[in-house]
This record gives C-alpha cells, structure tokens and sequence, in this order.
C-alpha cells in the first residue's frame, strides 16, 4: 500500500505515523506562565538531538492556530523542564495530557510534587527520576493552511538531575530500576521489553 502524503487525510496519516515511528520516548515537559502558573504535559513528539551540546527537542501540534500552553510559557520566558517517564507514574504522566484551561495546574491534578529546579523558573516533578533543566534556542513552525501545524522547539540543557537509585558504576543507567515507558500509538504503551546488544560495526 502506497500513501502519498499530500492526498491523504491528515487523521490518517496520524494513525499511520504513530504506529510506525515507534517506540517513542516521553517528555514530560513543565513550563510556567507570566503568572507563576504551573503546566505540566507529556509529549512523544521528543527525542535528543546532540550531546556536545547537549540539547533536545519537542514537538506541539497547533488546532486552529492555537498553542498548547506549553509552547506559549516556553516562547514567553524560554525555558521548561524535561521530566522522564516511568512505569511508576505512567498513570499521573497520562492524568496531565487531559485538555484543561490553562489557569488549572497540572501538578495539582495528578497529585504531583513541583519541586524547585537549579537554574530556571519551571518546576521539576519530584516523582520522576530524571530532570533536565533547559533553555530554548531555537523553535520552527511548520503551518499548514488548515489553522494546523506544529512547533519544533529546541533547547540546551544546563543541568541534569538523575536519582541516584537508578546511576550504576560508570555513570551507567541501571535499566531495571529506571523502568521507562515509551508511546505506541493510540492507548498503547510500551516497557522496554527484552534486550539485546549488537557491538557497533
């Protein structure tokens, strides 16, 4: 079967790619408005980019010419928190995706804890083994004549929280204990599953 991307409906599409393009990992982004109000929302459309420098991107859909609240918080002060997923609070990671008016903190609706970051204003999610604090240095819509499109925004991590339960010798990452979860498509969520090395060729 053969989709030719300009003549198939974009629901499509959305279904074809998220079901392809996976597993994805989960950036669970906090950001803060002019007002000090908390946002807390998940994201798959997110990935590193660069670890000299160290940076990473997410992606937001836009509806109607609409920004999700967390594109317009990290446009108006530039930074925001990337949290990492985990089996352990996949249900409060997903409680934080529900569409609310944006004066409602997200936080308080998972029954999370904002917990200071080092460097910026957002707040970290205590329950989350990792953190990155971030600064944007580059966003890029991408519109469609619909009202639609998306936002890629880019940032530079300036520091990096990891739970000490999860660090090995080496600074390795021990697997077991980090449990993450990454994004299929629709409801589905994935686990890391079984594992298997290749050396690099």
């Amino acid at each position: 079967m053969q989709f030719n991307t300009d003549e198939t409906d974009p629901a499509v599409l959305y279904k074809l790619l998220t079901g392809t393009i996976i597993p994805r990992p989960i950036g669970w982004i906090s950001t803060v408005d002019a007002d000090g109000i908390n946002n807390l929302a998940p994201f798959s459309y997110f990935n590193m980019v660069s670890h000299n420098p160290p940076c990473v991107m997410f992606s937001t859909a836009r509806d109607n010419n609409k920004n999700k609240d967390t594109l317009n918080n990290v446009l108006l002060n530039g930074q925001f928190v990337v949290n990492l997923a985990t089996l352990a609070v996949v249900e409060q990671m997903n409680a934080t995706s529900a569409t609310v008016a944006s004066d409602i903190d997200e936080f308080e609706l998972a029954s999370l804890t904002p917990i200071d970051a080092v460097f910026i204003k957002p707040k970290r999610v205590k329950e989350s083994p990792i953190h990155l604090e971030c600064e944007m240095i580059h966003h890029y819509f991408m519109d469609n004549s619909e009202g639609g499109g998306a936002c890629i925004v880019i940032g530079i991590i300036k520091t990096m929280h990891i739970d000490d339960a999860i660090l090995m010798e080496n600074n390795r990452i021990n697997l077991e204990v980090y449990k993450p979860v990454a994004r299929l498509a629709g409801s589905n969520y994935s686990t890391l599953g079984e594992l298997f090395s290749i050396k690099r060729a």
